[in-house]
């Protein structure tokens, strides 16, 4: 049975770049997710390639003296092209119908399709490995839903950053179970 351990991101410094960097919080809650990780047996690490992902899961491959992956299509999904005013609108929308995308954004079942084929890659190379995702919030979400069709916006709407979701697969049935405690 393979295993997957889905991390959002930590809490990042907003701003409109994409590269943008973990705030005072997002590192201590990145120390808090190689705390949590650490009690689980993990063989390789990937990441996207935006900076606070792999700040995220970068203290837990130091800890584990690990290199990091990075694998592109574990990217944020493109919601659009345009500044949303009603940013949670914008992203149920696409929650909503899978095919639908804002201007230059990216459809659900595109993202979704891409970061199967992640999963999936990376289970046909080690089909009993553990593997730690670092990833984005939509994009865990959706590959969660490519497992369990209960995952929806709401589901979404309620991760935190960070945020780790144990996946195993390769038995009857996929299993998913939440790893993150928001007290620390």
């Amino acid at each position: 049975m393979a295993t997957f351990y889905l991390v959002r991101h930590a809490h990042a410094i907003w701003t409109l770049d994409e590269n943008r960097p973990l705030s005072e919080r997002g590192s201590r809650d990145a120390i808090r997710v190689a705390d949590i990780l650490h009690e689980y047996p993990v063989n390789e690490i990937y990441s996207s390639p935006a900076t606070r992902a792999r700040q995220t899961i970068t203290p837990f491959a130091e800890r584990l003296g690990l290199q990091i992956h990075i694998e592109p299509d574990l990217r944020e999904r493109q919601l659009g092209e345009e500044k949303f005013e009603d940013f949670f609108g914008a992203v149920e929308a696409t929650w909503r119908n899978p095919f639908f995308s804002h201007p230059g954004g990216e459809t659900s079942d595109a993202a979704q399709k891409r970061g199967l084929a992640v999963v999936k890659r990376l289970q046909a190379k080690g089909p009993n490995e553990a593997v730690a995702l670092s990833t984005h919030g939509n994009l865990l979400g959706l590959i969660l839903q490519g497992f369990d069709l209960s995952v929806d916006f709401a589901f979404w709407k309620s991760l935190t950053m960070p945020d780790i979701f144990a996946l195993e697969i390769g038995g009857s049935h996929p299993y998913i179970y939440r790893l993150w405690r928001d007290s620390g």
